[in-house]
């Protein structure tokens, strides 16, 4: 899940260099919420390619306190 991805990456030092095909589809839906911003390979064209995630939005810093429990 997208979340769970965006929960492991937390505490990683970006620029993050992702490589499997399932996290650089997670990390898309994250740039969709606009929840990280990230360079991905284009639709179709990125097989066998990475992508790098730059950094997590304030906004998904939000979420994952919010996520967090209490």
């Amino acid at each position: 899940m997208p979340m769970d991805f965006l929960r492991r990456i937390e505490e990683a030092s970006f620029p993050l260099a992702i490589h499997e095909e399932a996290d650089i589809q997670r990390a898309a839906v994250l740039v969709a919420a606009q929840l990280i911003e990230a360079n991905l390979p284009e639709p179709g064209k990125g097989e066998g390619r990475g992508a790098v995630i730059l950094r997590i939005t304030p906004m998904g810093r939000a979420e994952l306190s919010r996520l967090r429990p209490q």
